[in-house]
C-alpha cells in the first residue's frame, strides 16, 4: 500500500477520478451533496455513509491536501492502489473493476467494498503472501488468491451493513424523524414544555409502510393530546422529560439520553427556536440488535456460494454502518467472537479456515480502543485441516 507517512501526491486523486470517469465522479459528488446538504437527520447520515467519497473530493483541493490527516492519507492511498491495480489488469478484468466502481458510485453504493478489497490485499502482502486478484482477473467467485511456500488460500471480501442486524433500521428511523419534525415544532409552539415520547416497537421497524403507520399514530396522539397509545406493533408513551440537568441547555441532552436509554436506542431531539421547549423521541425494538448474527448469516452465504473448497477459505468481513460505540461494544462483549465461533462449528463453515472482521475505523487506521488491536479481529477455525499450516499461519492465527 502507498505509505501514509509521505506527502500525498495530488496526481493520485486525479488519476482515481479518471478511473471512475470524470463525468460519473462529478455527477456522483453532486448527488451526494444534494443528499447531505440539509438539516435533516437523513442528510447527516448521508454525510457519514459517503465520508470516503467526500474526503477524496475535498482533498482534491491543494490547501486541504496539504493538511490531510493520517486517516485522509489512507483514503488517498487506497485510491492510489486502485489506480495501480487497474493499470496491471488486461482489458476484460479492467472492465470488471470499472463495473465495481460504477456500482460504488450508484444509488446507496459506496467506495467501501473497493477499498476493503485493496486494503485486504495490502495486509496479505505485508504478511509475506503473493496476492492475485482472482475475482477480477479470472472472474472467480472469491476475490483474492494468496500463495506462500506452495500453499494457496482463497479470500472472499464481503461487506455487511449493520442495518441487517438492527430491529429498527437507522434509515427508517431517520425517515420517521424527518417526517415528524415539522409537526413537532408546531406542536411545541402550542404546548411549551419539555417532553419525552418513549416508543417500544416489538416487531422493529424496517419498511416504509411501518414508518408511515408510526408517523400517523404519533400525529394522532399529539393531536388528541393523549398520553399513551398501545398496540401490537408499537407502544407510545408521552411523559414530561425528567433528566438530571435537563433544564440546562439542550446541547448536553444527547449524552444524558444515551446514558439513560443505552446504545441500541434511537434518539431524536427537537427544540423550539427559543430553546426553552424540547421534544425528545426515544425508540427501542422488542429485541436486542443482532448485528453479529447478521454477519454470521452472510459468512455462511459467502462460504457456500463463493469458496470452491479446493483451497482453504478466508472470509474478510467488513462491517459497515456502525458507529464507534456499537463497534467497541461488539468487541468488548465478545458478541462477534461468540457468534463467529459458534458458526464455525456448523457445516456451512467447512470450507473456511479463518475469518477476519474490520470496520471503517480499522480501514482508516484508528487506534484502540475505538479500533481493533492489530487492525482487525481474526478467528481461526480449529476444525479445518489447514488450521495448523505454518505457511498459512500469518493469515489465520487468531489475535484474540
Amino acid at each position: 500500500m502507498t505509505s501514509v507517512d509521505h506527502r500525498p501526491d495530488p496526481a493520485g486523486i486525479a488519476r482515481f477520478r479518471a478511473l471512475c470517469g470524470d463525468r460519473r465522479w462529478s455527477a456522483r459528488m453532486a448527488e451526494i451533496a444534494r443528499r447531505a446538504d440539509s438539516a435533516s437527520l437523513a442528510g447527516r447520515v448521508a454525510l457519514q455513509r459517503h465520508a470516503l467519497e467526500l474526503a477524496l473530493a475535498r482533498l482534491a483541493e491543494p490547501v486541504a491536501l496539504a493538511k490531510a490527516t493520517p486517516a485522509e492519507r489512507r483514503v488517498i492511498a487506497f485510491a492510489t492502489d486502485a489506480v495501480r491495480l487497474a493499470e496491471t489488469l488486461p482489458a476484460t478484468p479492467r472492465k470488471r473493476l470499472r463495473a465495481r466502481i460504477e456500482a460504488a458510485l450508484t444509488g446507496d453504493g459506496t467506495l467501501v467494498p473497493l477499498f476493503h478489497l485493496v486494503h485486504t490485499a495490502a495486509r496479505a502482502r505485508a504478511r509475506g503472501f503473493e496476492v492475485a486478484f482472482s475475482g477480477l482477473a479470472e472472474d472467480t467467485p472469491w476475490d483474492l488468491t494468496l500463495t506462500r511456500e506452495g500453499h494457496a488460500a482463497e479470500v472472499v471480501c464481503e461487506t455487511v451493513s449493520a442495518e441487517e442486524g438492527r430491529q429498527v433500521h437507522r434509515g427508517d428511523w431517520c425517515a420517521l424523524v424527518d417526517r415528524i419534525s415539522p409537526e413537532l415544532q408546531t406542536w411545541l409552539a402550542a404546548h411549551p414544555g419539555r417532553y419525552l415520547l418513549k416508543m417500544t416497537l416489538p416487531g422493529g421497524m424496517a419498511t416504509d409502510a411501518q414508518v408511515a403507520e408510526l408517523h400517523g399514530r404519533i400525529s394522532t396522539l399529539l393531536a388528541e393530546q393523549k398520553r399513551q397509545d398501545a398496540g401490537a406493533d408499537a407502544v407510545l408513551k408521552l411523559d414530561p422529560l425528567v433528566l438530571a440537568g435537563a433544564q440546562a441547555a439542550t446541547r448536553g441532552l444527547p449524552a444524558q439520553l444515551r446514558a439513560q436509554f443505552g446504545e441500541e436506542a434511537h434518539l431524536a431531539v427537537t427544540a423550539a427556536p427559543d430553546g426553552g421547549s424540547v421534544f425528545v423521541m426515544a425508540a427501542r425494538a422488542g429485541r436486542e440488535n443482532a448485528i453479529a448474527d447478521a454477519a454470521c448469516r452472510r459468512m455462511a452465504e459467502a462460504a457456500e456460494a463463493r469458496l470452491s473448497g479446493r483451497h482453504p477459505g478466508i472470509l474478510a468481513i467488513f462491517l459497515d454502518d456502525l458507529d464507534r460505540t456499537e463497534w467497541r461494544s461488539l468487541r468488548e462483549r465478545m458478541e462477534l467472537e461468540g457468534a463467529t465461533r459458534r458458526w464455525m462449528t456448523e457445516p456451512s463453515a467447512r470450507r473456511v479456515v479463518a475469518v477476519s472482521c474490520i470496520s471503517r475505523l480499522e480501514l482508516l487506521g484508528i487506534a484502540p480502543p475505538d479500533g481493533a488491536p492489530e487492525g482487525e479481529l481474526r478467528f481461526r477455525n480449529p476444525s479445518h485441516p489447514a488450521a495448523k499450516s505454518q505457511a498459512l499461519a500469518p493469515a489465520i492465527l487468531s489475535s484474540n
